[in-house]
């Protein structure tokens, strides 16, 4: 195995100047009890001093987050996302097609193939999810939300045919979400990624056994409904996540985001419980496992190559 780091797929840049160029927030005080980060996206670079996925591993490490389930978003950062996997003890992965990106390839005729090659890359052993896919009215203009809607009906039934879990991206769209996972049938582990939600879907959640992962959005000031919804929550459906290199917990908003910054999120959300931090991360560590399967077992020979192709 090379010690070379690979280049990043993705730059996040600012919406004034494509620059962001702001420091990462400092490590938070180390959890006693370890848990893992249920959804980045490691491909990106961002802030100051871009971090290769290594060291977001290890400040994580160094802190108590042990692992991360890292997400693809179309063919190339799904299949770079399992590749990671394969070599990296502390990373799982998801594998999907974005659905902001699910309506542009069905308009060009590459949806089959795109799909297809996740088709291929489910099977390989340490991809543990499909996600993240969903349904997304914010970004998607009412003409293309039908082609949004069957992307998502295709994912589902992927996750489904390999026995993954799969992971919602969920914007300004919970009925209809919900509605199509009623009238599809959900995967058994099935987590609304970012939840965005509010007390009502935290009921239905609740009602289907699905799961909620909390993001740093519920440290926002205007999260209410998001904080409600985490209060009704059963503690065995929730999980908790970063969404780097987004949605960085306040104090830190916009800053750059990592894995190593769910602690943050965390205590908020224990503090938010009235619970023990320590009973909170041990619940989150228990659930990641139900809904994953465990990070430990050891990674598979196989495709360096394209880690590799990175660093060119």
């Amino acid at each position: 195995m090379d010690n070379q780091l690979p280049a990043h797929i993705r730059t996040r840049g600012s919406a004034q100047d494509g620059d962001r160029a702001v420091a990462y927030p400092p490590a938070p005080l180390p959890l006693e009890v370890g848990v893992y980060d249920n959804h980045a996206h490691l491909e990106f670079a961002d802030g100051d001093n871009p971090m290769a996925f290594t060291e977001h591993l290890d400040k994580s490490g160094a802190v108590g987050v042990l692992g991360v389930v890292q997400v693809g978003t179309d063919v190339e950062t799904s299949t770079w996302s399992a590749a990671l996997a394969a070599r990296e003890p502390r990373v799982l992965a998801a594998v999907a097609i974005h659905p902001n990106e699910a309506p542009v390839l069905i308009a060009a005729g590459e949806f089959e193939s795109a799909m297809d090659a996740l088709d291929a890359l489910a099977t390989q052993p340490r991809v543990v999810a499909i996600g993240e896919t969903g349904l997304d009215y914010f970004r998607t203009a009412p003409e293309r939300q039908q082609d949004q809607r069957d992307a998502f009906i295709a994912h589902i039934e992927l996750a489904k045919k390999h026995g993954l879990a799969l992971q919602i991206h969920d914007r300004d769209a919970h009925d209809d979400v919900v509605a199509t996972l009623l009238q599809v049938g959900a995967p058994e582990k099935t987590v609304f990624h970012c939840f965005s939600g509010d007390r009502a879907l935290a009921e239905v959640l609740t009602e289907h056994g699905w799961y909620a992962s909390f993001a740093g959005t519920v440290t926002f000031g205007n999260a209410h409904g998001i904080r409600e919804a985490l209060a009704v929550m059963p503690r065995s459906q929730i999980l908790i996540e970063t969404d780097t290199p987004f949605l960085t917990p306040t104090p830190y908003r916009g800053k750059p985001n990592s894995p190593y910054m769910v602690p943050y999120t965390l205590r908020f959300m224990a503090e938010t419980l009235e619970m023990d931090v320590n009973l909170l991360a041990a619940q989150l560590t228990d659930n990641t496992f139900d809904v994953y399967g465990r990070f430990d077992a050891a990674p598979v020979a196989g495709p360096e190559s394209v880690l590799r192709e990175r660093d060119q």
